[in-house]
Order: structure tokens, then sequence, then C-alpha cells
């Protein structure tokens, strides 16, 4: 090759080089998204990712508060009991002349005598509890995850009989004999209610004491001389204050009861949940003073968060019973641990702690005359809520489907509390001889002040300025509430 032809070749190359980038960009990896998403892959500033733990750290907490709700539920009541009537698998208070508004718990029924205790199996091993007939119960974990229900739909069929408490760690021999059941946790509520006979116009409660007296608690391995005897305090006409926490005392009485309970009380996921902002079993719990405001924040938002779900409802409407009324199912159609077809419904678990407690799959299975039903609701025939400055009317059709008996009551939207008027008890229930309409109907009235020509046992007093919500109560719920023969009327109010 001659010069001249060199010189050709190698200007023709040096011009083909001229239009390969000298990086070779067609051949360069691209830059992920999340690295323009995340700062073009460089650390944030100092000040932002503060701002951003600190955020996730407050989320946690709400997460944390929402999926504890249940627990904390059953502590308040627990230590409200107990800082009134003392401690022991041998205290079982009863309201033996009903519970009313100076109770501070969610929903309480006045229509029913109830009975409830707190029992700690770490410290007495396995208990017995001898269960009376034709009791409405249930014993629950301290997460209120039902482990029998008592009664017509529990394995004594209504007879009553004797019921074997497990503390989750037990391995030792089970006698025969017993309704055994083991407990997730150490804590378990037992929760009885027992029915009242129909009086002189009114309801008669001492033949309900008389049956919740019967009961009788003692451990497995005791012998009869070492049993202490039974106490039955009268939590009637008490000032009681059994309602969870509003403060960060919520986080303090949370965190006892991980250092107390089996790691196994807990899923995992929810104790890393717990991990995450403190909360470890066996671990000190020192939130620094911006954690303790985050922790503040969280327990402040969080029920309004939870009471903003229940005020809006849901988008699918599986909380609404009937397609014509106003009434709300609390389980939307779920099972009684909220499960629905393919999911926990946390979001409605929530919404039912925050004004309720004590579920049970008698109180969601169709059972004719042996299981109970609650349809409640917050709104009028028009859709627009319930305030107590206005006068309302609830018409029953004839023959509630009750076996049993069924009850109507007023509560406060914001936690279920009954609402603190001159009327202790702002109920009534079919033991009342309540006027009926001509075709068997009856009337029941709401407001401020009892309208003219009503009878006294057929209205509830409401507080002005103060949204309410009304419940219906079907105890032995029969087949005409199911198929939806018998319907209630909605609430209207009356001009």
């Amino acid at each position: 090759m001659g010069s001249m032809q060199r010189t050709f070749a190698l200007s023709t190359l040096a011009a083909a080089l001229a239009f390969i980038p000298v990086a070779q960009a067609a051949d360069q990896a691209p830059a992920s998204p999340l690295i323009k998403q995340l700062n073009n892959g460089n650390w944030l500033d100092q000040k932002e990712a503060e701002s951003l733990r600190d955020e996730l750290y407050y989320q946690r907490a709400v997460h944390a508060y929402m999926t504890m709700l249940p627990l904390l539920n059953t502590i308040g009541m627990r230590d409200g009991s107990e800082k009134a009537f003392g401690a022991g698998y041998n205290v079982l208070p009863i309201w033996k002349e009903r519970m009313d508004a100076r109770t501070m718990v969610p929903t309480p029924n006045a229509d029913v005598i109830y009975s409830m205790s707190y029992l700690d199996l770490k410290e007495t091993g396995p208990l017995v509890v001898k269960a009376p007939p034709n009791v409405i119960g249930m014993f629950t974990d301290f997460f209120q995850r039902t482990l029998t229900d008592v009664g017509s739909i529990g394995p004594d069929r209504a007879r009553g009989g004797l019921y074997l408490l497990l503390p989750p760690d037990y391995n030792g021999p089970v006698p025969g004999g017993y309704f055994a059941v083991k407990s997730r946790t150490y804590n378990v509520f037992l929760f009885f209610r027992t029915i009242m006979a129909k009086g002189d116009g009114k309801p008669d409660p001492a033949p309900a004491v008389k049956a919740a007296q019967t009961t009788r608690v003692y451990p497995l391995f005791a012998t009869e001389k070492d049993v202490k005897p039974m106490e039955f305090p009268d939590a009637s006409g008490k000032a009681l204050n059994m309602m969870y926490p509003t403060d960060n005392e919520y986080w303090i009485k949370l965190k006892a009861f991980v250092d107390y309970e089996p790691v196994e009380a807990i899923d995992p996921e929810l104790r890393g949940v717990l991990a995450s902002i403190g909360i470890i079993k066996g671990v000190p719990f020192n939130p620094s003073e911006g954690q303790k405001a985050q922790l503040k924040k969280a327990v402040e938002t969080a029920p309004k968060m939870i009471l903003a779900n229940r005020q809006l409802g849901r988008e699918d409407k599986r909380n609404l019973y009937y397609k014509d009324r106003q009434y709300e199912n609390t389980w939307a159609g779920g099972t009684n641990d909220w499960m629905q077809d393919s999911y926990l419904d946390v979001n409605q678990r929530a919404n039912f702690f925050q004004f309720a407690y004590s579920s049970a799959p008698a109180m969601v299975m169709h059972t004719t005359g042996a299981g109970s039903k609650y349809p409640f609701t917050g709104r009028d025939k028009d859709g627009k809520f319930l305030e107590g400055g206005g006068i309302y009317k609830l018409r029953l059709p004839a023959n509630p489907p009750a076996a049993l008996f069924w009850a109507v009551t007023a509560y406060n939207i914001t936690d279920g509390t009954m609402p603190e008027t001159k009327q202790l008890l702002p109920s009534t229930n079919g033991y009342y001889d309540i006027p009926k309409q001509a075709d068997g109907s009856i009337e029941i009235w709401f407001g401020p002040e009892k309208p003219a020509d009503v009878a006294d046992a057929a209205f509830i007093q409401t507080i002005p300025g103060r949204n309410f919500l009304v419940a219906l109560r079907l105890y032995g719920t029969e087949d005409s509430f199911y198929d939806q023969t018998w319907k209630p009327d909605d609430v209207v109010k009356v001009k």
C-alpha cells in the first residue's frame, strides 16, 4: 500500500471513529428507576432522612394502635374492675341491678345481668369454671379471640358444665369430663350474661343474679381446702372507668402485657411492628422525647381515623343488613374473627373495638332460637346522623324474632358508652309493658325530653348536641330475621 493509500485509509478510519461516542452509550446499562426516584442515587439530606424516619415511626404507631386495640380494650376493663373489686380467680363482679351509664365500658347491655372477670393462668395454672345453665357467654383470650362459646351455642348446650382453661404453655395431663380449651394468652376474659325474668310490668333481675352466683372457679390441681371461696361483689350503681387509655399509658400497658405473655401470643409480623416503635419482650422501653411526641400523636389521631372509617362507611356496603334500611352489621358479613373471603378485615375489627367488645361465633352464626343479633344505626331514615337534640321514633313491627327477648339501647358514637343523662338506663326491652299499636307494633321514642303521652318504658333520653347510635338486640334470633320477612323500621325524625 502506497503512502497516499495509507493516508486515505487512516483518514477514513478516523472519520468513522468520530461517529462512535467515547463512552459507548449504545452498550451502557441504564440507571434503575429507583435511582432516579431516590435522589439520583445519593443519600438524602440529613434533616429529610430524620423527618422520614419520624414519619415511619408515627405510621407504625398508628398501625400498632389499631391492631392492639382489642387487647387494650380488655386491659382497660380488667384494670377498672380490679381497681374497684380486687383481683383473683375467685372474684366475679356481677351487675346485680343491671349495668347503667355509671359503668364506662363499650356498648354495655342494660337488659341482661353481666358477670365479668379476668383470669391469670400464669399465676394459677389450669382453671376450672363451672358455668351455670342457660348462660349466654364466652371465654376469650385478651385479644378477644374466642376460646369457646358458653351456653346454647357452646358445648354445654345451655345445660351448664365444667370448662377447663389451659395456659398456652401447658403440656400436662388433660383429664376427661371437662370442656377443655387452650388460650394463646395467660390472661383470659370470662364474660357471662344471665337472663332476667319478667316481673310486674318490668324485668326482674333476681333469678339471673341467683343463676350467676352459682358460677365457681378453681385451680385444677388445688385441693378443696385450698380453694378460695367465691366473691360476687355488686358492681351496680358504682362509677367505674373500664375504658382503654387515651394517652401514652396505652403504650405502657401494652409493653407490660408483651413482657408478661409468651412470644407466641402475638404473631411475628405484629411483633415486628411493635419492635419498630421500641416495644420488645424483655427489652426496656425507653422512647426518646421525640418518639414520645409521635406516640402521643398516634394515640390521639388513630381513634379519629377509626371514627372516620365508621362515619364514611364501606364502599362495598357489606356492613349494611338490608338493601332498604340504615342498619349496620358490625362484622360486615364476615366471621366473628373478622375474616372475609380472602383477608382479615383489619379496619372493620378496629371499628368494632373502638365502641364495642366481646365477639363470639354465637353473635355471627345463623342459629334459630339460640344465637343473638345486634343491628345498629347511627342514621335516620333519610340517612342523616342521629343527633340528641332531635325527637326520633323507632317502630318495631309485631312479633320481634327473639325467642329469649329483644332490647333497644342508645349509645355514644365515640366509644359505645351510655349517654350521661338523668335516665341511667338508656334502654328498653320486651320485659316492659310497652303499649302496642293497633297492628301489634311497638313505638320507641328518643329525645332530650319525653314527648307527651309516651310511656316511660317507651322513651330513651339523649343529649342535645351529641350524636348517638341506636342498637337493637335480638336474643334467641329466629328465622324471620335471617330471611328478612321481619325488619325493624328505620329511625324517623319527628318534626
